[in-house]
């Protein structure tokens, strides 16, 4: 791999799934993932899904910043985080809540192990 790399879609091959049935609140989500780097527990890339609600729970350092559509994120104490374009975050192992799509939403994200 070169060593510089655009964060593109056309970087990865998408490789699309859902979240388990158990974690699903409403709708069906879709999530699309182009993951472009995946070295020593480190994964970057972009991320999309359409609307729906499920529950997340974070063992792993993230990085996002919402490149389009709409989402809250609520935190285990009922806390809501809505996000939009531009918006950057970090979720820190522990974070547990729900993950709400409201827009078909794409970001990019650093994530470390």
């Amino acid at each position: 791999m070169p060593p510089f790399l655009r964060l593109t879609p056309d970087a990865a091959e998408p490789e699309t799934d859902r979240p388990a049935p158990e974690k699903v609140i409403a709708g069906d989500p879709v999530h699309t993932t182009w993951n472009v780097e995946e070295k020593d527990g480190l994964y970057c890339g972009i991320w999309e899904s359409t609307p729906g609600k499920w529950r997340i729970a974070y063992d792993e350092w993230e990085y996002c910043r919402i490149l389009a559509g709409r989402s809250v994120i609520t935190d285990a104490n009922g806390a809501e985080h809505v996000l939009g374009p531009g918006d950057s975050f970090i979720i820190r192992p522990g974070f547990s809540g729900t993950w709400e799509v409201i827009e078909t939403t794409r970001k990019d994200y650093v994530i470390r192990l």
